[in-house]
């Protein structure tokens, strides 16, 4: 089979398209023919090993997981012998931020890591959703959310961002969206209340007052969003911040309470991916949730599709098309 291959960290120019061996699938397992897949951040940061305390998991000297790749859709093609949740020909999804190899024609995985796909969606919608939709769910998990709380999200286009605008409206949030104006519709159709063009408004000088500021992007601070929190307010950044801050504010705020008048900062650590997933399931057989899609590249063409992701520009997702015909 192909397969997307890196020995070593670095930029998406090392990346290899390598014929290789299909893999085996073991008792508990299933073999998946991929055909869509997604580049987005986790498999930036996995490809360039930052930050340095992530190759803990990832492999200190140099990866663990020589086939990129976290995210995927797909059929199943073969199942282990002990594997009974699943059958051939069954229409799967899935997403691991250790890493899945799923930049490849095939995959093997544990049945308990792969996911039916609604009906009401294609393969290749569902190749978008799960890692900017995970990591959404656990900026709201966080915080007190309550129906009617003012939330603001920076960074509303994005993957991240725009699975958090629809999440926020499904728990009946008032959002305030921060993007360019030439993507106001975009938000506005995802559920946003209100747009702040970023390019001509400082949104952190508002006069309103905000619950939550959910930061998708990480490009703003916990001080320079405490003036538009509310009194008890909370900041959620998707991103280290400046020397770590938004790893230690958390531990931080809370003693030094009366300094912020209770404002404090929480970071999304992104735990249990399959409560995100069963969530975001539903919710698509709902009809309550839409991954946004960018533009989509070849297998051949990912190294132009990880350059892309890393401009930090696109709107939503980015797929790869991995099968070509009777893609559906």
């Amino acid at each position: 089979m192909k397969a997307v291959v890196h020995e070593k960290y670095g930029s998406p120019d090392i990346l290899q398209i390598k014929k290789i061996e299909k893999p085996v699938p073991n008792d508990k397992e299933v073999l998946i023919r991929v055909y869509a897949t997604s580049v987005n951040r986790t498999d930036c940061a996995t490809l360039r090993g930052i930050p340095l305390l992530t190759r803990v998991a990832t492999g200190i000297f140099k990866p663990k997981l020589e086939i990129s790749g976290s995210e995927f859709s797909g059929i199943v093609e073969e199942t282990g012998k002990n594997a009974t949740s699943l059958k051939k020909g069954d229409k799967v999804f899935g997403f691991d931020d250790q890493g899945l190899e799923s930049h490849a024609e095939y995959l093997k995985i544990s049945e308990e890591k792969a996911f039916i796909i609604p009906k009401n969606v294609s393969l290749e919608q569902a190749a978008a959703g799960i890692e900017g939709a995970h990591y959404a769910y656990n900026f709201i998990n966080k915080v007190d959310l309550k129906a009617g709380h003012k939330v603001l999200v920076n960074g509303a286009t994005g993957a991240i961002g725009s699975s958090v605008v629809q999440l926020l409206k499904y728990y009946g949030a008032h959002v305030t969206a921060v993007c360019k104006e030439k993507n106001k519709d975009l938000v506005k159709s995802l559920g946003a209340d209100e747009v702040i063009d970023f390019t001509s408004e400082d949104f952190t000088k508002s006069n309103q007052k905000y619950q939550f500021v959910f930061d998708t992007v990480g490009k703003s601070s916990f001080f320079k969003c405490r003036s538009i929190l509310k009194n008890g307010g909370v900041y959620v950044s998707s991103d280290l911040g400046y020397m770590a801050q938004n790893l230690f504010l958390p531990f931080i705020t809370p003693f030094i309470k009366f300094l912020f008048k209770n404002k404090k900062t929480a970071f999304p650590f992104p735990a249990n991916i399959k409560r995100s997933i069963l969530l975001i399931k539903k919710l698509i057989e709902e009809e309550k949730f839409h991954a946004v899609v960018d533009r989509s590249y070849t297998l051949e063409e990912i190294s132009e599709a990880y350059k892309y992701v890393e401009k930090g520009e696109k709107l939503g997702n980015i797929i790869i098309k991995v099968v070509h015909s009777d893609f559906k």
